[in-house]
């Protein structure tokens, strides 16, 4: 059942992570990313980035209203997949304009929601916001066998097989020392190291730039070893 808020309520992750709309949407969105090919980009995914995306930016010490649009832009970053993937971004940007404008969010706070859900992708993309950085290193973060769709293991694309080797993926924060590590630990019996990076080298120098606008430092562990 939809939650709406109160006239006078801010829009929270929960009154998203609830609304029938959105879900629809969201489900809608991973539907089309699996007829492609692709891995999931559904409600799972819409979570665990929401997720690390307000562990972050409450680690950076973002004002408390800056964190909850952050998690509502993460929840929400993929739903531009219903239409395509080919500018995803900017769909998913245009459609959260009119369901949160419908939710009654003020235009200060969707300018915020937009510029994330705008922005989390490396072709286009560029971190805008203390929100958008979060949502770009908690988005690139998400690799996981967990997210394969493709049950036919001899047909895995170098996605589906880099994915599946990703036996653990964890994001750590040190707020001391000012670094953010995303720790992964690879099969290379299902693929190697370097097809990891022949992939992900684009999101990862993406992240690195979200992390200085964070004020931290990436830094990318593979199987225990540190990459600089």
């Amino acid at each position: 059942m939809s939650q709406t808020p109160a006239q006078d309520e801010r829009i929270l992750l929960r009154h998203i992570r609830d609304n029938e709309k959105i879900s629809v949407l969201i489900t809608g969105a991973n539907e089309v990313m699996k007829s492609m090919g692709y891995t999931e980009h559904g409600h799972r995914h819409a979570g665990i980035v929401a997720g690390i995306t307000r562990a972050i930016l409450e680690k950076a010490k973002a004002p408390e209203r800056m964190i909850e649009l952050g998690a509502v832009a993460a929840y929400m970053h993929d739903i531009g997949n219903v239409i395509n993937r080919v500018g995803h971004p900017q769909h998913g940007a245009a459609m959260a304009f009119t369901l949160l404008n419908e939710l009654g969010m003020p235009a200060d706070e969707l300018a915020i929601v937009l510029g994330a859900i705008g922005n989390h992708e490396e072709r286009s993309g560029t971190p805008v916001s203390l929100a958008s950085a979060a949502l770009i290193v908690a988005d690139k973060s998400d690799v996981h066998m967990s997210r394969v769709q493709n049950p036919i293991m001899e047909s895995f694309d170098i996605h589906d097989r880099v994915n599946y080797a990703v036996q653990k993926s964890r994001v750590e924060i040190d707020d001391d020392a000012q670094i953010i590590y995303l720790r992964l630990e690879i099969d290379t019996e299902f693929a190697s190291v370097m097809e990891y990076f022949e992939i992900f080298l684009g999101r990862m120098v993406l992240c690195r730039q979200a992390c200085r606008t964070l004020g931290f430092q990436f830094k990318l562990a593979v199987n225990g070893v540190e990459l600089e």
